[in-house]
């Protein structure tokens, strides 16, 4: 019985030190999504403003933009803001397909998943309504779907405590 203990126990530890570890990961990746897709709404809405502007205001609003920036021609107006319209959309091109090639949505959700079914897993076996066999074999599922988060380093022992090997 104690062995069976000692098993869960293990098996626990498991549990929240990959749980931990896909934390970590959510911690670091949610927010670069997040600057990734702003800046691609941010980017896409200047290209949009760079065109507008000769789209709706045509000759009459090159001349005025001509005449605040002390311009010698109109065409240098339109120039620039077709040189800026094409910069800043290739930025967003770019970006999005960066996000893309990287599946950052897809690893976020994986990840999220992941983590919600190893804190259900732990529940169940804390509370003892999951053998250790069964709870092995879904820790081994829950894992096999986030090959991406990496463990994380161990934590150093506090002073007196020597860690326990792990028992297979």
């Amino acid at each position: 019985m104690a062995e069976n203990t000692e098993l869960r126990r293990d098996l626990l530890w498991r549990i929240e030190t990959r749980r931990a570890a896909v934390q970590a990961f959510l911690r670091m990746h949610r927010p670069r999504a997040r600057r990734r897709s702003t800046l691609v709404i941010v980017l896409s809405s200047l290209a949009a403003l760079f065109t507008a502007g000769p789209a709706f205001g045509g000759e009459g609003f090159a001349q005025s933009i001509q005449g605040i920036l002390g311009l010698r021609s109109d065409s240098t107006v339109w120039r620039v803001l077709c040189l800026l319209a094409v910069l800043v959309s290739v930025g967003s091109a770019v970006t999005t397909n960066l996000g893309k090639s990287q599946d950052d949505a897809g690893r976020l959700s994986s990840a999220e998943a992941a983590n919600a079914e190893l804190e259900g897993l732990a529940s169940l076996l804390h509370f003892g309504h999951l053998s250790i066999e069964d709870g092995v074999k879904l820790y081994q599922q829950y894992s096999v779907k986030i090959p991406f988060v990496d463990d994380l380093p161990p934590a150093p022992a506090a002073p007196g405590f020597a860690p326990q090997p792990p028992r297979y």
